[in-house]
């Protein structure tokens, strides 16, 4: 008497492309998840309550990153633009548009409006905006192209050993402190170099990478 009917093989192959099949997916999903940016959110755009568009306001009016940011050179913190920072302008155009009512709403209740942080570090993670700004490292370095983000989206990793690279090589991200803001700016041959900058914003070459550094 047969151990196994006549289907027997059919199965165990159906079995074994399974198999194979399961684990060829999971060798993509490895390849393929951390070039997604799922684990790190990198491209990764956050709900908002408003739509707020840095592609509208900065590059097509104009306006300054400080205008909103307003603490981004004294602080640790860059600071998120207050309502009646909002309503400045508000308050003459767009004033009845139904996307800004978050805003209205937020001014007549008197409670500031809960924006989604699109870059956020560990607690054991310290980062200091304004020593960055200090030493002429541009908004672009680490936010991307913000100038052109119709929505803001997270345009770097934050891994370790992504800040580690800027720090052991600083000069090629440093720019004149008057270009620091310009969400545009390209280097010239009429732009200092990297090494003369680092000497005149006195950027040491050395204790950089030092763990006290960021991990205080």
């Amino acid at each position: 008497m047969a151990v196994f009917g006549p289907r027997a093989n059919l199965l165990m192959n159906a079995v074994l492309a399974g198999a194979a099949g399961i684990a060829a997916f999971l060798l993509l999903m490895i390849w393929v998840v951390p070039v997604m940016g799922y684990n790190t959110g990198e491209r990764y755009t956050p709900p908002q309550p408003v739509p707020f568009s840095h592609r509208h306001h900065v590059s097509g009016l104009g306006i300054d990153c400080r205008y909103c940011h307003t603490t981004v050179e004294t602080s640790a913190n860059a600071g998120m633009p207050s309502t009646e920072i909002c309503m400045t302008c508000h308050s003459q155009i767009w004033t009845h548009a139904d996307v800004l009512a978050p805003v209205r709403q937020s001014l007549a209740q008197d409670e500031p409006l809960r924006w989604t942080r699109v870059y956020e570090l560990p607690d054991y993670v310290y980062f200091d905006h304004s020593i960055h700004i200090a030493k002429g490292v541009g908004c672009t370095e680490c936010h991307g192209p913000i100038g052109d983000m119709a929505l803001t989206w997270k345009a770097t990793t934050l891994y370790m050993s992504w800040c580690l690279d800027c720090h052991r090589d600083p000069a090629p991200r440093l720019r004149p402190r008057n270009e620091v803001f310009n969400p545009h700016w390209v280097r010239s041959k009429r732009t200092p170099s990297g090494i003369q900058l680092m000497a005149e914003y006195h950027i040491p070459n050395r204790n950089l990478t030092d763990c006290g550094v960021c991990h205080r």
